[in-house]
């Protein structure tokens, strides 16, 4: 059997970024970048108040204070949006608003609590203001002001090729004026699920049948992390109906094939035989459970891996290999899960392999701690459903209750991420998405 790190090393070396693609701004999120965005344009473009309040020569307010304001005369009123030649010169201030241009002469904005506006009443400060208005602070030169290019410079590299695209990269694009971006585009990935036993959720069961619940989990998983899901449905352990299917995917552009059983040494195990005539086949018997039984290689040059039947091993081993994957084919740099140490509520042991154990992690007392979620067999699929994490106990070792171990987490939920909580009844059940 390789180690799972002889296994992740060989899989993953055999992946590279897909080919980049345009995009419309907001489906470029969670996608990584294809190109080096450069600013065309300062961000903001034009120096502006950050405050409601007066622009005036910050020279004017030397010495202001609540018992000794500086009167100055109004010469204008800037709204947010608007544009003026207005000039403010010495004695002089303009009413401005928030996000306003700063007028000609000005070079700093005190706001209207420090002046006399700030004993009107609401109704009255929304009325143009006109006279004289007593400054009641001293400030200094570009205080409350928004220079031009302070957050972006004209030319300035603002975002590199490789970065992912969160929420916030997309708000710096637009503020570019960026509508379309070059990203990597998604890996299409063909799902096959393959077995005698198998039927699809809208048909009865018959004797010695069960639903195809890994088809759907797999696709969920592809979507999850960023691939499209082609769903081939159900092939039957035949080399014929093996290949017609993985034809299927191959006319449908698939750049990535998922299946499901048929890949151990059974009589009726036929994946084996088919990639074995149709690609290259590396059959490998990983260190790990639950997942032993794993086949990677590639059907008429698309690489394909090969997950257990038993949908706890098909899900696990997506995560530790299929997923990667995906990663690397979008441009991913990073792809390893955040793993915690963590103290175990009960005794955990292991074989000969490495365990992956389904497990609850939550967070009390300043520490992390992991309890499973009650069978661990693999095809107990609830045990994943009601898990957050998978503790890793190494091949051989026997941990008592108070160890510590590592706990690869599958998700991260708002009772781990927030040291504050604490856990309750049913608050260690939630999940995040």
């Amino acid at each position: 059997m390789l180690s799972l790190e002889e296994a992740t090393a060989r899989i993953l070396s055999r992946f590279h970024p897909l080919e980049a693609e345009p995009v419309p701004l907001l489906e470029a999120l969670g996608r990584v970048l294809a190109e080096d965005v450069y600013a065309a344009e300062d961000v903001p473009p034009f120096s502006n108040s950050s405050m409601d309040g007066y622009a005036l020569r910050a020279a004017d307010t030397r010495g202001a204070a609540f018992d000794h304001p500086v009167v100055l005369r109004i010469v204008a009123d800037i709204a947010a949006g608007s544009s003026t030649t207005v000039e403010v010169l010495p004695g002089t201030a303009a009413r401005i608003n928030t996000g306003a241009p700063i007028p000609l002469g000005a070079d700093a904005v005190v706001r209207f609590e420090d002046t006399s506006e700030a004993r009107l009443s609401p109704e009255e400060r929304r009325a143009p203001q006109r006279g004289e208005i007593a400054i009641l602070v001293q400030v200094a030169p570009g205080a409350n002001v928004r220079p031009a290019g302070e957050d972006i410079r004209r030319g300035q590299l603002v975002l590199a090729r490789g970065t992912p695209q969160r929420p916030f990269e997309i708000g710096v694009l637009a503020s570019l004026g960026r509508s379309r971006v070059s990203v990597i585009r998604k890996p299409r990935v063909g799902i096959l699920a393959t077995g005698d036993e198998l039927v699809d959720l809208d048909q009865p069961l018959g004797p010695g049948q069960v639903r195809d619940s890994n088809e759907y989990s797999l696709a969920a998983l592809v979507l999850r992390y960023g691939g499209i899901p082609v769903r081939l449905g159900i092939a039957r352990d035949r080399a014929e109906e093996i290949r017609r299917k993985l034809e299927e995917g191959q006319r449908a552009g698939i750049d990535l094939y998922l299946t499901s059983a048929g890949v151990s040494v059974g009589a009726h195990d036929w994946m084996t035989e088919v990639l074995a005539q149709e690609g290259d086949l590396e059959l490998w018997k990983v260190a790990i459970r639950p997942g032993k039984p794993l086949a990677f290689g590639n059907f008429r040059g698309v690489p394909l891996l090969g997950l257990p039947g038993n949908p706890v091993s098909a899900a696990v081993t997506f995560e530790l290999f299929a997923r990667p994957a995906l990663l690397i084919m979008q441009g991913r740099s990073r792809w390893a899960k955040p793993t915690l140490e963590v103290i175990l509520e009960e005794d955990l042991a292991s074989d000969e392999r490495t365990s992956f154990l389904r497990a609850v992690v939550s967070h009390r007392d300043g520490a992390y701690y992991a309890r499973t979620t009650g069978p661990q067999g693999s095809h107990v699929l609830t045990s994943l459903s009601r898990a957050n994490a998978l503790v890793i106990v190494p091949a051989g070792a026997r941990l008592r209750a108070g160890e510590r171990a590592q706990a690869q987490m599958l998700d991260w939920p708002e009772e781990v991420d927030l040291p504050s909580s604490q856990p309750s009844a049913s608050g260690a059940e939630r999940r995040s998405g």
